[in-house]
């Protein structure tokens, strides 16, 4: 698989949860509320996705399907979050404090009691979380999240705190797992060391600082760059922190002692 070298289009989206400050190198335009900027994904990687989220407010408890529980043609969506920047007493729903049958889970969607009965993890910048299909989840407000997952827009609302937008209670409760999050999906990493992130059935994500020595293994196969700090070259054109460049393989990746990067490739 062939493809050329370059910087994916950004696309950037207002949201009514989203902030109108936003940390460099962002930038908000004058007068919107910026929720997401993502990145156009390449034919070649059209089954990943990776965006930036900044959130003022808390966002719906929702959950997503997998591959098999997705809609005829569709894929599902499994997601990852790498914390970027966490205002103090920040926190992410994820996952249950006790397991919860499928009536239960209904009624507490219903009379707004889902929110409480969610496990809330207080967060600061390096937490990573690994959110598998059926996760019942919600972002808190106050972060800044780097989100890695499947190319899919099928979003399951189970409660939205009263806002005018449709529930999927039927579809919702269908796929949603009534436990715990499991411990394992969430590790911390200080973010000025090279790591392995996740190694996972539908995508590789690396951290690589100063060299790229932790990206050992990646198949000679596209894949995105995405730098949190330094200008690393992507076949000789420089991306910047904010940008997400578009690599024919690791060898046309190039990284300066004081880079440090997010390398991600969809699983073959």
């Amino acid at each position: 698989m062939t493809t050329e070298a370059g910087l994916l289009d950004t696309i950037t989206v207002a949201k009514p949860w989203g902030k109108d400050i936003l940390p460099a190198p962002f930038v908000a335009p004058q007068g919107e509320r910026i929720g997401e900027i993502w990145f156009d994904p390449p034919a070649s990687l059209d089954d990943i996705l990776v965006k930036y989220l900044f959130t003022s407010e808390k966002l719906s408890v929702q959950v997503h399907p997998s591959d098999a529980q997705a809609p005829p043609g569709s894929r599902g969506k499994e997601e990852c979050w790498l914390v970027l920047d966490a205002e103090p007493g920040a926190s992410l729903a994820i996952g249950f404090r006790e397991p919860i049958d499928a009536g239960a889970m209904r009624a507490a969607a219903i009379d707004g009691s889902i929110e409480q009965l969610l496990e809330w993890h207080p967060v600061q910048r390096g937490d990573f979380f690994y959110l598998p299909a059926g996760t019942v989840h919600a972002i808190g407000a106050g972060v800044t999240i780097l989100e890695i997952q499947q190319n899919s827009d099928i979003t399951y609302r189970l409660f939205d705190y009263g806002r005018p937008r449709e529930l999927h209670l039927d579809e919702g409760i269908a796929v949603a797992r009534g436990e715990p999050y499991g411990s394992e999906h969430h590790r911390h990493f200080a973010l000025g060391t090279a790591a392995t992130l996740v190694d996972g059935r539908f995508f590789t994500v690396r951290l690589c600082v100063g060299n790229l020595d932790s990206a050992a293994g990646f198949e000679p196969a596209p894949l995105l760059v995405l730098p949190l700090e330094g200008q690393p070259t992507v076949a000789g054109q420089r991306v910047s922190p904010g940008e997400c460049g578009l690599a024919p393989n690791l060898a046309a990746v190039t990284l300066g002692s004081g880079d440090r990067v997010v390398l991600v490739q969809p699983r073959s």
